[in-house]
């Protein structure tokens, strides 16, 4: 009886050690996502300008925005997760600027764990075993 007990811990230690959360925070391309039919159906017409995007000269700032958002990536890749995540987060920034009376969102950065992240072409995003997350702050403007 002893080493069957022994031999059934042995195993579960075993399992326990290999089985880890994952916890990653991905680079991911902006790519052309924001031009696909589930960004269209996802966004309001509000443009948006990740940093170092060209934009229409500003006229007025309302001053920078922040938002933290999650989703549900169980069954999803890491990509699409992360890309619903950043449509989810757009479409708040979106609703800031309305909300305020102004054109658009620029100078959008990712800022995951507190760690800023500046790029026209990439966005970041904290990929895990079920929930998928980004961050991001941009500013309210008009043009």
């Amino acid at each position: 009886m002893s080493k069957t007990l022994l031999a059934i811990a042995t195993t579960l230690l075993l399992l326990s050690t290999t089985v880890q959360a994952k916890d990653e925070v991905l680079t991911l391309p902006l790519g052309n996502l924001l031009t696909t039919e589930k960004a269209k159906s996802a966004l309001h017409p509000v443009p948006v300008y990740f940093a170092g995007q060209a934009h229409p000269e500003v006229t007025k700032t309302w001053g920078e925005v922040s938002t933290s958002r999650k989703t549900n990536a169980v069954g999803k890749s890491d990509q699409e997760a992360c890309e619903w995540v950043l449509l989810s987060a757009l479409k708040v920034l979106q609703e800031a600027a309305r909300q305020r009376g102004f054109d658009a969102v620029v100078n959008i950065r990712s800022k995951y764990r507190h760690n800023e992240f500046s790029s026209a072409t990439e966005f970041q995003c904290g990929s895990g075993n079920i929930i998928a997350g980004v961050a991001l702050k941009g500013d309210l403007v008009k043009f």
